[in-house]
């Protein structure tokens, strides 16, 4: 598909609004046009994907519905070979059901491998914008991957032009590794450059409203609309720090905060429904094959984590005092990891996951130390990751990681902290969409951490996202970042690019 042809899809669809979805169309009962959440798709296979929409004429309503009327509504939905959806390949009809907030999830199959596809979605005469999306390639392929890392998306905190700039990409995959959407009351950020709508999310209206109000913002429908997503969550998907069934604070009513904040998640992303939640548990961690080229691991590193033993704060003597059952990802899933690396069949296994991965000393001098919030509050889970990978077929290893609001590309050393033992992976770390507002590069920020942490190669304060090609022989990180987010419309430049070769996880800075 054409670089031209890609960038109509961010402009809408405005050219094929006219054409007819079906013969015959119902007359119009809605209030008004119910697709201001835009569209988007996700979950890719060689045959198949998921189509997402929400119906929400009011997405701001107060009570969640996104203004929609107490009864299920039939959506209708289209996909073509082409933007001018005159050669159709699927057509079908969906419910859209009061207790799923007029959300719909269409699993396609019986599809090309490797093939790009448009569709859209029309409501009782309303017509949907028109997305793109792509299957994943033949199970022996090894055609190159275009794909982008994004996390950390704060609404009050920034615009979203990161999301924009990411879609004029036209990446083949996005990955999103947490932190949508922020749980804060309206007004908390000191520096915001627009306001969150209501309280802070506790219930499932409130969950609702907070998702809907973040697609209301056209850079982040554009990214949606561009390209298949593969999403995991964080903590702000919920509350702040939450691990397992422990907040922040402590909190009787948590339980049924965690089932509204999940339901909310799984009704508002191109999911399958195996994910959809059974009161407070989700299923998130799975496998998802892109040709024989790479396999994506994508890890829960919150539901199933135990308490950090030292809090969510800095500690130079942290790590020397940990539990060494504390964990991250929980027995079962580790399990399910380590069993995928020793299945591993394709050039490069990627983990998909939410925090720092890598040992990293974050400031030098008394009081510095360690971030038990990341893998080094949990060494042990660490260490048996890392062991798994060199005791196994895995060929080229690559951790991508959310979270920390700046930009890193680190190299994962057999022993972390020792740079004398074999790199066995490569960290790369995405900055945040948002927030933290503008960010900075200075001289003394880089002097705070690469010093200290010889196998960091690069780390940088401003906001983006990280834009890879991916092909058999080699992976290439464009660390894209934009100078200021505290006004809309900024320009995306990269600020550093690295390569890694198969079977090399050493990073090249080009």
């Amino acid at each position: 598909m054409s670089h031209l042809n890609r960038r109509t899809v961010l402009k809408g669809a405005a050219v094929v609004a006219t054409l007819p979805l079906i013969a015959w169309t119902p007359p119009m009962r809605l209030a008004g046009d119910p697709f201001t959440l835009g569209v988007a798709s996700g979950e890719p296979t060689a045959d198949g994907v998921v189509l997402w929409t929400r119906l929400a004429p009011d997405p701001l309503a107060e009570d969640g519905r996104g203004g929609m009327p107490n009864r299920t509504v039939d959506v209708d939905w289209q996909l073509a070979h082409d933007e001018g959806f005159t050669r159709i390949v699927q057509t079908g009809t969906v419910s859209a059901a009061v207790d799923s907030a007029h959300s719909v999830h269409v699993e396609l199959s019986g599809l090309q491998p490797g093939a790009d596809y448009h569709y859209r979605f029309r409501a009782e005469g309303h017509l949907s914008p028109a997305g793109r999306t792509r299957t994943a390639p033949a199970a022996g392929s090894l055609a190159p991957l275009t794909m982008c890392v994004a996390s950390c998306s704060h609404f009050e905190q920034g615009w979203f032009t990161a999301y924009r700039r990411l879609a004029e990409d036209s990446p083949d995959l996005v990955l999103h590794l947490g932190d949508y959407l922020y749980e804060y009351a309206a007004g908390r950020s000191p520096r915001r450059v627009r306001d969150h709508a209501g309280p802070e999310t506790v219930t499932l209206a409130d969950y609702r409203r907070r998702h809907a109000q973040y697609k209301t913002d056209p850079d982040l429908r554009a990214a949606h609309a561009v390209a298949p997503w593969l999403v995991v969550f964080d903590d702000h998907e919920v509350a702040d720090n939450w691990a397992d069934d422990t907040p922040s604070a402590p909190d009787a009513n948590f339980p049924a905060r965690r089932a509204a904040a999940l339901q909310a998640y799984y009704e508002n992303m191109p999911l399958r429904s195996t994910a959809r939640p059974s009161g407070v548990d989700m299923t998130l961690h799975r496998r998802v094959n892109w040709g024989a080229l790479a396999t994506f691991h994508m890890l829960d590193t919150r539901q199933y984590r135990t308490d950090q033993p030292c809090g969510d704060t800095f500690a130079s003597d942290c790590v020397q005092r940990f539990d060494p059952t504390a964990t991250l990802t929980g027995a079962a899933q580790e399990r399910w990891l380590l069993d995928g690396f020793a299945q591993s069949a394709t050039r490069w296994d990627v983990l998909g996951q939410q925090v720092f991965f890598g040992r990293v000393d974050v400031v030098s001098g008394p009081g510095g130390g360690y971030n038990p919030d990341g893998w080094d509050g949990y060494v042990a889970n660490r260490q048996r990751i890392i062991n798994g990978i060199e005791n196994s077929p895995v060929r080229n290893a690559v951790v991508l990681t959310g979270d920390v609001h700046s930009h890193w590309a680190a190299e994962v050393h057999e022993r972390p902290g020792d740079v004398e033992s074999p790199v066995v992976a490569t960290e790369l770390v995405t900055s945040s969409i948002s927030s933290g507002g503008d960010g900075s590069e200075t001289r003394a920020e880089i002097e705070a951490v690469l010093p200290e942490n010889p196998h960091i190669r690069y780390f940088s304060n401003r906001r983006g996202y990280v834009r890879t090609r991916i092909t058999p022989d080699e992976l290439r990180a464009d660390f894209r970042t934009v100078p200021f987010v505290e006004q809309p419309g900024a320009p995306v430049g990269t600020g550093a690019t690295f390569v890694v070769t198969d079977r090399d996880a050493v990073l090249r800075r080009l």
